[in-house]
């Protein structure tokens, strides 16, 4: 079987699972292109559900993946806010979001225990943002991640001009602190990359994500580099419902 065939397969079991969390999200917001990235692909998941909103909501909270060694999130597991990212290294408002927004969430929330960041790589600019994406995951095995993360958007970066070719990404990671760039290099290039990433745009494309940066921040979706008071005010909402909800 084809790999393109059997990333079809699995992309449609993703999809008929997550099909309410879809709907959710869909009534919400349309995740279009108007952050400022690509459409990167219609979404295949259906428009409406029959599920309870009881049900639809415990669907996109299940999203979040809550695992205590995973190399692309920060923050506590048990955190009762996680927001989801998905991103592409390419993308300009990704790294807007990554040197002005995300380090206020991390000192205001994140270092508090009430948020959880988990990155999701969401490559929509072609061949180059998917070798970040791979290269990214491939720095977070040897545990850093968020290292990696801070050097390639420690500036903007012209699209598809070389910026992410095997070379640069080899140099953000000896940047980064990166111990082995052999390994780094072979991991870079591995099908473990390729399936980590197809599971996070898969995840994205199930919900209705055709743009970067894309975020859910426990049930609420925000699309876009929006001001640290959109993030602030969905947070705290989703940690007062957490609240409430464990009474």
């Amino acid at each position: 079987m084809s790999s393109s065939l059997r990333a079809h397969r699995r992309r449609l079991v993703l999809i008929t699972a997550m099909s309410g969390a879809a709907a959710i999200l869909a009534s919400t917001i349309a995740l279009t292109g108007t952050s400022g990235g690509p459409s990167a692909k219609e979404t295949p998941a259906s428009s409406t559900s029959t599920a309870a909103p009881d049900e639809q909501e415990t669907s996109l909270l299940a999203l979040a993946r809550r695992e205590a060694k995973d190399p692309l999130a920060k923050g506590q597991a048990d955190a009762p806010v996680v927001m989801i990212v998905y991103s592409d290294f390419q993308c300009p408002f990704c790294g807007k979001f990554a040197r002005e927004t995300e380090p206020q969430l991390v000192r205001e929330y994140v270092d508090k225990g009430v948020l959880r960041i988990e990155w999701r790589n969401f490559p929509v600019f072609g061949a180059e943002s998917e070798r970040a994406a791979r290269a990214a995951w491939a720095a977070g095995q040897q545990g850093r991640f968020w290292q990696f993360h801070d050097v390639a958007h420690e500036k903007p970066r012209e699209r598809n001009k070389g910026e992410f070719s095997a070379a640069r990404l080899r140099d953000m990671a000896r940047e980064a602190g990166v111990a082995d760039l052999d390994r780094f290099s072979t991991d870079t290039e591995s099908e473990a990359a390729n399936e980590a990433v197809s599971k996070d745009q898969e995840e994205g494309y199930a919900l209705g994500v055709s743009s970067t940066p894309a975020f859910l921040v426990n049930t609420t979706p925000i699309l876009g580099a929006q001001p640290l008071t959109a993030f602030a005010a969905a947070v705290e909402k989703a940690a007062e419902e957490a609240g409430e909800a464990a009474r």
